[in-house]
C-alpha cells in the first residue's frame, strides 16, 4: 500500500464498522454525551495536566501519556471515554504495519452511534504524528473526531497537515502496540461493524487483539 493511499485511507476513519453484537459497556451506565470542555489554567491559558492511561490488552498493557495542553478538546473526549469504560472490549479493527493501529469503535452499534455522532471541535496542530503519538482519527471535514483514535507506528508527519493533532504518546509497551495482531489488515469493514459492532468482528475475525480495560491510572 502507497503512503498516500494509506493518507486516503485514514482520511475516512469515521464511517465505522467494528465489533460483534456484545457491548464494550452496559448502555444503562451511560447517558447521553455532553461536549467536552477543556479546564483553563492561570491566565486563562489551558493547563497541562498530565495524566497517564493504561490500555489492558490481549497483548499487554500499554500505558498513554495524555497531555491536555497539546490538544485539550481530543484530550479531554479522550478522558471522557476511558472514564465511562467506553473502550473495553473495544477491538483494534484497523492495522497497517509501519504505519498505524486504530481501534474506538464500540461494539454496541446504538452505543456507537450516540457517541460518534457527537463529535468534537478540532484542536491546533502542535505536536508531530511521530512514532508512539497517539491522535484521533477523523473524517476529511473538519471537526469530525469523535471516538476512533490511532497509535502511529512510523514518524507519519504528512498527517500534521490535515489537521490531526495528538493529544499524548505511548510511554510504556509500545512493543506491545507494534505486537497487535496485522494479518487482517484492513479487511473489517466499518459499515458492517457500525451495524453489527462485536457479534461481526469476533465471528469474521476472530483473532483481532482487543482492549480488555482502559483506565486513567496517574493524575
Amino acid at each position: 500500500m502507497t503512503a498516500m493511499h494509506r493518507r486516503m485511507t485514514l482520511s475516512v476513519l469515521a464511517v465505522s464498522v467494528m465489533l460483534t453484537g456484545m457491548s464494550c459497556v452496559n448502555r444503562s451506565d451511560v447517558g447521553t454525551p455532553p461536549v467536552p470542555t477543556a479546564e483553563a489554567g492561570p491566565g486563562g491559558g489551558v493547563a497541562d495536566d498530565t495524566f497517564l492511561v493504561r490500555l489492558e490488552t490481549s497483548k499487554g498493557n500499554i500505558d498513554i501519556e495524555v497531555h491536555p495542553a497539546w490538544a485539550p478538546k481530543g484530550a479531554a473526549r479522550f478522558r471522557e471515554l476511558v472514564e465511562i469504560g467506553f473502550y473495553n472490549e473495544c477491538r483494534f479493527f484497523r492495522v497497517v504495519p509501519d504505519f498505524m493501529v486504530q481501534i474506538g469503535m464500540n461494539g454496541d452499534p446504538a452505543l456507537h452511534a450516540k457517541w460518534s455522532e457527537n463529535t468534537i471541535d478540532d484542536d491546533p496542530v502542535l505536536e508531530s504524528n511521530l512514532p508512539g503519538y497517539v491522535t484521533f482519527a477523523k473524517t476529511g471535514l473538519p471537526n469530525s473526531r469523535s471516538t476512533q483514535f490511532f497509535i502511529n507506528y512510523g514518524n507519519n508527519a504528512s498527517l500534521d497537515g490535515q489537521r490531526f493533532a495528538p493529544f499524548g504518546k505511548v510511554v510504556a509497551g509500545m512493543d506491545i502496540a507494534l505486537s497487535i495482531e496485522s494479518k487482517y489488515r484492513e479487511m473489517p469493514d466499518q459499515n458492517a461493524i457500525r451495524s453489527a459492532g462485536n457479534q461481526y468482528l469476533k465471528s469474521e475475525f476472530p483473532d483481532l487483539d482487543f482492549i480488555q480495560k482502559a483506565s486513567v491510572v496517574q493524575n
